[in-house]
């Protein structure tokens, strides 16, 4: 992907997505996103009672991990949907169904018909958030949930809490650049904590939220390398980093140096009435 250009003040923000399902790097983000966070969403599909026979949409799916839970937990009675801009991550044989879907520009694949409709780390990085929610609740039938987790990057900015060190000062200074790279692009940074009241503004009811982040290990490391290296060409393009410090920060996250960590991923949910 090519970078875009520094926005002068009150330009439209660059709508490219900046982490690119493309990219081979995508892979390896599904892989460690799915090893920090696929726990913490299956357990929210059993607070709410996801179970055989039901209907589930999962909103720019990415990788297979989530669509796959789902269609376990569904059954052969169920039935399952995953969706993406670019499905290319997906297993058409995986017993779920695939779909090239835009949650912004197209309209529900079905409307008042699944008990469940799922987006982890979507709206986070889609401009029209408004127009992309109000598509997933059309899709709900009555008294089916909606689950929407988002990453609330404001609330905790910081790649390392411990800044103990130049490595960990640098690590917190490309998280830096890499924030302002998605602002760029039309990333809400804030969105995460906005969820609760956004689901009540769609006309949800039952809502409630959780949050979680995870602090060292194997699974942000790799994260963190996969990511750096998947937007280095747009950092160095924007002149937000240089190639040494890219190198010396990814050498001290293969050696192990840094116990990185993430933005708090907010998970809400939601059920329309009736």
């Amino acid at each position: 992907m090519s970078s875009s250009s520094r926005r002068t003040p009150g330009s439209a923000p660059d709508q490219r997505y900046l982490l690119d399902n493309a990219r081979v790097e995508a892979g390896e983000r599904f892989t460690w996103l799915a090893e920090l966070f696929d726990g913490v969403t299956r357990g929210h599909f059993d607070r709410l009672g996801v179970r055989a026979g039901w209907r589930c949409w999962e909103v720019g799916a990415g990788g297979p991990g989530i669509p796959q839970a789902l269609a376990t937990a569904v059954g052969p009675t169920g039935h399952v949907l995953a969706t993406d801009l670019d499905p290319a991550w997906l297993d058409p044989h995986g017993g779920y169904e695939v779909l090239r879907h835009d949650v912004v520009a197209d309209p529900p694949p079905q409307m008042g018909a699944f008990d469940l409709v799922h987006a982890r780390l979507v709206l986070v990085h889609v401009p029209d958030r408004a127009r992309a929610l109000a598509t997933m609740v059309a899709a709900l039938r009555p008294g089916g949930w909606l689950l929407v987790e988002d990453a609330d990057t404001e609330l905790q900015p910081l790649a390392c809490l411990d800044e103990v060190g130049p490595a960990q000062q640098r690590a917190n200074r490309l998280r830096r650049a890499v924030r302002e790279l998605m602002t760029r692009r039309g990333a809400d940074l804030r969105y995460g904590r906005t969820l609760p009241r956004a689901l009540r503004a769609a006309g949800l009811v039952d809502v409630c939220a959780a949050g979680c982040f995870p602090v060292g290990g194997v699974a942000c490391d790799r994260l963190e390398t996969a990511t750096v290296r998947m937007v280095r060409a747009e950092l160095l393009a924007a002149g937000l980093a240089d190639d040494a410090e890219i190198d010396a920060h990814l050498a001290a996250v293969d050696a192990g140096e840094l116990d990185l960590t993430l933005a708090p991923l907010i998970s809400a949910w939601g059920r329309r009435p009736g």
